[in-house]
């Protein structure tokens, strides 16, 4: 490691409250302000490469990712906020003779050198990974990755065992319906190696739980009923996609999306001048589309129960220029459409071979089809729970865990719930919600962490985040079910507009293409409760100019 130190601005060019990004030799460093405090950084996201001086300072000292709402300390590199996998490197940073030096080996200024192992207070157990109680996981996602990571950062020093049907370590989910990588190596977070040697993690992949003892804090694994013993218990078991019950919905070439095995089937069954038949217009379904457009497919009809993909959560303007869009590419949709069955291929009865829908007019169509997916959202994977003795009254109909502000199982010791089964208690509202979103879950791991190492409850505030690739990237913040009005600026149809999400006025959520970091501002505004108002909005305010970087904002942010 070879340090140097290399004047990189003039200290007068940077202004309380503000980031830029500078040359370090062949690499580059990010730097930060806050009050007579230079902080120097990595200039780019751990976890994909953003460039954080476009993303947002705050004046608490969090800089919070354009793209998709990771977030650092400034002041020491850490990570504050999921997805960010890895922390940033930290520089010495000083002001001499007018200025801005900064202290760093050149290598861990590039981008491919852009993040550090995180501080671990705590690197494991002195008891042998697989042997003692500790915290046992259930699920090997994105909430099992990050409460993995946070637990050891906090200090947390007892044996963790996490216990995952996936036959691989926590991976990046998203990148399988937004790119459909079927390798899991490429996909993974952390080796079992790593998880074992660096965070004494006992990872134990393809184990089925088939349920809980709570009377001897056991979990039961698999056919041969082998019990595991837990400390605390974290529940993490994601979901399971949904399939229409209809007839047809079990033949072999109807797929659905969620693992690398399912990702591998589509994309073996995708080739060029095949049929596709896709049902559901949701994210995953629209993203997955995106995925396979360029395939030379012989065509690509899309199945709907709304006029437009994405209405219920965008809005139907924005829904019909992402329809637009879609169509552009040669994608058929089927809007305001029942599927009544799925028809067997005549030259193979195991295999599809149409789909019949019906409109919204009672017209009957038959939709060839050499693959068909169904793309109709998740289930709380929670049926080891229903046989459990002690979750009769928290478990409910859909299969969601209800826990309350700390995620805790409600009226269950040791007992947490993260991620897609997580019933929680909005912030602000208190209203229960089932987020199904990587962030979420990744913000959800990372809290419970905390609680669990420090002993002391961590309340879930986070604002959930998510992205979609749908031609131009969507980002969108906030919870907007429910709003009353939605207000745009810009255009759907150019894929370039932000939109203002609201309740009685009040913003509670915000969506945006080709427009950051708008987004994540919005994020930190929310999480701060200094969102201006819907009425503000339209009068001119722009978000992007409410201060909450800068000294004068800390005591309205910290």
């Amino acid at each position: 490691m070879s340090q140097k130190t290399i004047a990189v601005l003039d200290a007068s060019e940077l202004k309380d409250g503000e980031m830029k990004e500078v040359p370090f030799e062949d690499g580059k460093v990010l730097l930060s302000r806050l009050g007579d405090k230079i902080h120097a950084t990595s200039a780019f996201c751990t976890h994909y490469g953003a460039p954080l001086a476009k993303g947002v300072l705050t004046a608490d000292g969090r800089v919070v990712c354009p793209w998709h709402g990771a977030c650092f300390n400034v002041c020491t590199g850490d990570i504050e906020d999921a997805p960010a996998p890895t922390a940033l490197h930290s520089f010495k940073a000083e002001i001499v003779n007018g200025k801005i030096n900064v202290t760093a080996d050149p290598a861990n200024t590039t981008s491919a050198n852009k993040s550090r192992q995180p501080k671990l207070l705590a690197a494991g157990s002195s008891i042998t990974a697989g042997q003692g109680k500790g915290v046992v996981i259930v699920g090997g996602g994105s909430g099992a990755f990050h409460c993995i990571e946070s637990l050891r950062e906090h200090g947390y020093n007892g044996p963790v065992t996490v216990l995952s049907k996936e036959h691989y370590t926590p991976i990046d989910r998203t990148k399988l319906s937004k790119a459909l990588i079927t390798d899991p190596s490429k996909l993974e977070w952390r080796s079992a190696a790593d998880l074992r040697s660096k965070y004494g993690v006992d990872f134990r992949a393809g184990v089925e739980v088939s349920s809980v003892d709570l009377a001897s804090k056991e979990v039961i694994v698999g056919a041969t009923q082998e019990r595991v013993p837990y400390e605390t218990l974290v529940l993490a078991s994601g979901g399971v996609p949904r399939r229409l019950p209809i007839e047809g919905k079990d033949l072999s070439n109807v797929l659905t999306l969620r693992g690398v095995e399912d990702a591998k089937k589509i994309d073996a069954a995708v080739k060029e001048g095949k049929r596709l038949v896709v049902i559901g217009s949701s994210f995953i379904s629209m993203e997955l589309v995106v995925a396979v457009t360029s395939r030379k497919l012989a065509s690509i009809d899309v199945i709907g129960q709304e006029e437009f993909p994405f209405e219920l959560v965008l809005g139907k303007e924005i829904g019909a220029g992402l329809k637009k869009f879609h169509e552009s590419k040669g994608v058929k949709f089927h809007p305001q459409s029942k599927v009544e069955k799925i028809v067997a291929s005549e030259s193979d009865p195991s295999q599809a071979g149409a789909v019949i829908v019906t409109s919204s007019s009672g017209q009957s169509t038959t939709l060839p089809a050499d693959v068909v997916v169904m793309g109709v959202g998740v289930a709380p994977a929670t049926e080891y729970l229903k046989s459990s003795k002690g979750f009769e009254q928290v478990v409910d109909k859909s299969g969601a865990v209800h826990v309350d502000e700390f995620l805790r199982v409600k009226s269950l010791d040791n007992v947490y719930a993260i991620g897609d089964i997580a019933l929680y208690p909005q912030p602000g509202t208190g209203e229960g919600r089932r987020i199904e979103h990587w962030n979420v879950a990744g913000n959800h791991g990372r809290a419970v962490g905390k609680t669990i190492a420090e002993g002391k409850g961590q309340p879930f505030v986070k604002i959930p985040v998510f992205w979609s690739a749908q031609g131009q990237q969507l980002r969108y913040c906030g919870v907007g079910a429910g709003y009353d009005e939605v207000h745009i600026d810009g255009n759907p149809e150019e894929l370039k507009f932000v939109a203002y999400y609201a309740k009685g006025g009040k913003i509670v959520a915000l969506a945006s293409m080709q427009r950051d970091p708008i987004v994540v501002k919005g994020s930190e505004l929310l999480r701060l409760g200094l969102m201006p108002t819907l009425a503000e909005i339209k009068a001119g305010k722009d978000i992007l100019s409410v201060d909450v970087s800068s000294v004068n904002a800390k005591p309205k942010v910290a």
